[in-house]
């Protein structure tokens, strides 16, 4: 049997764990908030209730998956973990701490992924003694429904580590696509600059956010508008990834549109807050 510990129980990491937990792994949910923890078990309930709904899941396989998932503020019960996936904030300071404490408490053995969505892989390994063991993870929202895993490989990852990661995410039932760390790797660095011209789009006036979206899903064919998918992913979260591409890559280029930075201040950061674009009443 494998173990794997997931570090953050946001809405990246209980849909993570949820995953794993799902295809047969022992899985430990990791956060320093015991509230956030029992939100994060009560939304894989209420998650895997639907798959059942759905005929996705059998009820005897539902009580398995939530009998595999177990939870702890402490981050030393990630000692026992074959696999670490990190899910914390899109925070590079918070994201190094982690890793430097995980490199500290687990066996030499264990993989650290991170499942970052724009933070580089190199930079994360170098807070650890263990580079080749370090790789990108990145999973897309929301987890147990979207096939995609982004793997991302730092220049000293470990050939046998990224095959290992690889098939992992297969069992998941996922569709791995291998990257190499760079700003943004691919996902974000395509998908955040045509949010932030959405935006732009809706702060210039030549639209209304309902009317962005319409032209995007009706002409494009995209199934969610730009900025219906950044009310999904966090304002905050997306201005984060904005900054990042900023720093490493063209400061004018990937300049976050100020209609974002005004509305992250506000706190107004899509569905997690109730307000983005769109007001969210559940």
């Amino acid at each position: 049997m494998s173990r794997v510990a997931v570090v953050g129980a946001g809405t990246m990491g209980n849909g993570i764990a949820h995953v794993f937990a799902q295809y047969g792994w022992e899985t430990t949910l990791l956060d320093v908030s015991r509230d956030q923890l029992n939100r994060a078990l009560a939304t894989i309930k209420i998650n895997s209730e639907r798959q059942v709904g759905k005929g996705a899941l059998t009820e005897d396989a539902r009580q398995r998956l939530l009998d595999r998932i177990s939870s702890d503020t402490s981050l030393e019960t990630a000692k026992g973990a074959e696999l670490v996936v990190e899910a914390v904030s899109e925070n590079p300071k918070v994201k190094f701490e982690v890793f430097t404490a995980l490199d500290r408490l687990c066996s030499d053995r264990t993989v650290l992924a991170s499942n970052t969505s724009s933070i580089s892989i190199d930079e994360l390994a170098k807070h650890t003694d263990r580079p080749d063991r370090v790789i990108g993870m990145h999973f897309m929202n929301p987890v147990p429904v979207m096939t995609l895993v982004e793997i991302v490989r730092g220049k000293k990852t470990a050939p046998w580590v990224l095959e290992r990661i690889v098939e992992v995410s297969k069992s998941l039932g996922k569709m791995p696509v291998v990257v190499q760390d760079s700003p943004g790797f691919v996902s974000n660095r395509v998908l955040m600059p045509m949010i932030n011209e959405a935006i732009y789009c809706v702060q210039d006036g030549i639209a209304t956010a309902e009317g962005v979206d319409a032209i995007m899903k009706l002409g494009i064919r995209h199934p969610l508008g730009p900025l219906a998918l950044a009310d999904l992913i966090g304002l905050d979260v997306c201005l984060a990834i904005m900054k990042v591409l900023q720093d490493g890559l063209d400061k004018h280029k990937y300049k976050p549109a100020p209609l974002l930075e005004q509305m992250v201040a506000a706190g107004n950061l899509g569905r997690k807050s109730g307000q983005g674009f769109y007001v969210y009443r559940d």
